[in-house]
């Protein structure tokens, strides 16, 4: 069974959070929930989320893929925080999965991960940066990097990653259950 980490940061987007938490759940997937710091977070619109523990606790666990919500305010704080940017670059390289939605991938861009890749991000939150091939895309692959633009791309985004983790036919049995057509 694939293990992810999600980590949580105040004033993440909880649209976000909850549908890559839920989807890669849903699809069988051992996700862990882990704030920055202990207690609850306090997601962009207000909405109060639970880590089941915090960063520091499963530093030393070993994940398959490591997921970043966006949402401004939350991922000002996973780039500031010195932890995470360690943890995707090591991530990176041992070839592990990375992948962000909405502002989170800039939190990849100020690692120094996607120098000569193609990304997408919300509008604006990848601007200036010469060195991306930015796409408008809702999600975007780039090896073992996943971009996405925001909350109205968190399912694409989630069942793409199911996609990757699980494989095609958990992806469509994953799909086919949320009634989406």
């Amino acid at each position: 069974m694939a293990t992810v980490l999600v980590p949580l940061a105040q004033g993440c987007e909880e649209l976000e959070a909850v549908t890559i938490i839920d989807l890669l759940r849903r699809a069988g997937v051992a996700v862990v929930v882990a704030g920055l710091e202990a207690g609850p977070v306090t997601a962009s619109r207000g909405v109060v989320l639970l880590p089941e523990v915090t960063l520091d606790a499963v530093l030393d666990r070993d994940f398959e893929m490591v997921v970043l919500p966006g949402g401004l305010g939350g991922a000002q704080r996973l780039e500031a925080d010195r932890r995470i940017a360690a943890l995707l670059r090591n991530m990176a390289e041992r070839g592990r999965y990375v992948a962000a939605i909405c502002a989170a991938p800039k939190v990849l861009a100020s690692a120094g991960l996607l120098n000569d890749r193609a990304a997408t991000a919300y509008p604006g939150i990848l601007d200036g940066q010469a060195d991306i091939r930015l796409s408008s895309a809702a999600v975007v692959r780039d090896g073992t990097f996943i971009t996405s633009r925001g909350p109205g791309t968190a399912m694409d985004f989630a069942l793409t990653l199911i996609e990757i983790l699980c494989g095609r036919s958990i992806r469509d049995e994953v799909e086919a259950a949320l009634q989406r057509s």
